[in-house]
């Protein structure tokens, strides 16, 4: 892991953040730190304790152990006050479809306790800036996938929060959609707005500042992209054989094999240690297979399996 931003500039500190439902234990000794005005990932399958751990952090669930700050208030002692800081949008559409655009922001104005002239001028800026200036007055029940999307993000930043939670916002949505959105999320960070985020697209985690990935509930890696791929280079192989299937079962057998998934007649390996490119090539020797193995750059999805599996086979090897 990489070394920690100064707490100084820190929007979220949690030390030993845990959660237990009885026997299930969610969320297992976590340990953030989210800089300000920076788009932090939360990247894990469902069921890792991305959500349940988003919700210690805006305090809407009391942790069973650990200490959190977040905007230099202690939760969950000072939740209340936090609120009034904080957006927070979930995967789930969940403003009324009854309501019109405009009807839908001046309801949220008011429950943010935004004065009338106020609210007049931030909700006008908003249907500006998310462009809804021709459906204002369209019930946001007949709208698009993409179209709900915007107009929940600009529920979520009517009141300016400083931090803006979004627990997998774009997983209803096209690419298309997905990527105007998180132009968007960019636009509030350059203005100041710190963002949590969590998916599990590869391509929008490689957009983030820093990435904290979870895997059951534990957290199994924290950086930048750059620094997460760059601590797994040589480690990812390209193997290209007219047999991919075969050499898929031989090389997947082999001790330091962590994956190897297909792609066309092309295998990407990842390995559990760096250098054993040849290794791998005599494997696929002896079992009469033909195989040109090189380096492969290293990208998110990588760093996710290494992560993941690579803690699944170091718990097997400890148990033998």
């Amino acid at each position: 892991m990489s070394a920690q931003p100064d707490a100084t500039n820190l929007a979220i500190r949690a030390r030993g953040l845990t959660k237990r439902f009885k026997d299930l234990i969610a969320v297992d000794h976590v340990d953030l730190s989210v800089p300000k005005a920076n788009v932090y990932g939360f990247l894990g399958p469902n069921g890792s304790g991305k959500t349940t751990t988003i919700r210690m952090l805006c305090g809407l669930m009391t942790p069973t152990e650990g200490e959190i700050e977040v905007l230099g208030l202690t939760l969950p002692k000072q939740a209340e006050a936090l609120r009034l800081r904080i957006g927070y949008m979930t995967q789930k559409f969940s403003l009324f479809e009854d309501l019109s655009v405009r009807e839908n922001l001046e309801f949220l104005a008011a429950v943010q306790g935004l004065p009338r002239a106020k609210a007049k001028a931030r909700i006008d800026e908003l249907v500006q800036r998310y462009h809804f200036e021709d459906r204002q007055k369209q019930l946001a029940g007949t709208m698009s996938g993409g179209q709900k999307q915007r107009l929940a993000l600009a529920g979520a930043v009517i009141h300016s929060p400083e931090l803006l939670f979004l627990d997998e916002p774009t997983s209803a949505v096209d690419p298309e959609s997905r990527r105007d959105f998180w132009e968007k999320l960019f636009e509030l960070a350059d203005g100041g707005t710190t963002i949590l985020v969590s998916t599990h697209y590869m391509d929008e985690a490689e957009r983030c500042h820093r990435l904290a990935i979870l895997d059951r509930g534990v957290l199994v890696a924290d950086g930048s992209p750059a620094e997460l791929t760059g601590a797994i280079a040589g480690r990812t192989l390209a193997v290209h054989s007219n047999t991919p299937r075969r050499a898929r079962r031989a090389l997947m057998e082999t001790p330091g094999v962590i994956s190897a998934a297909q792609v066309g007649n092309t295998l990407r390996v990842l390995t559990s240690e760096s250098g054993i490119a040849d290794r791998l090539q005599q494997v696929l020797a002896q079992g009469g297979l033909h195989g040109e193995i090189a380096e492969s750059e290293p990208n998110l999805e990588d760093v996710f399996v290494s992560a993941t599996r690579g803690r699944e086979a170091a718990k097997a090897q400890e148990a033998a």
